[in-house]
């Protein structure tokens, strides 16, 4: 089962960095779901994740648009 869970995470972050979006707010709503996603793998909580993946991905493709496709 823990190794379900780590594979979970990785698809999940991976996957929400891979759509980086178009927009801020594209990049906020995919990060959201990502993290989110990883925070319900996890047992953490689900709003949590979703505000933090918001922001980390907002940020990452704001300073890295080069490696956001």
């Amino acid at each position: 089962m823990r190794l379900f869970k780590i594979a979970a995470i990785t698809c999940v972050a991976f996957g929400g960095l891979a759509a980086c979006g178009d927009t801020a707010l594209e990049q906020g709503l995919l990060g959201a779901g990502a993290g989110a996603g990883a925070a319900v793998v996890t047992g953490g909580n689900a709003t949590t994740g979703a505000v933090v993946g918001a922001g980390v991905n907002v940020l990452y493709c704001q300073n890295n648009p080069g490696k956001c496709n």
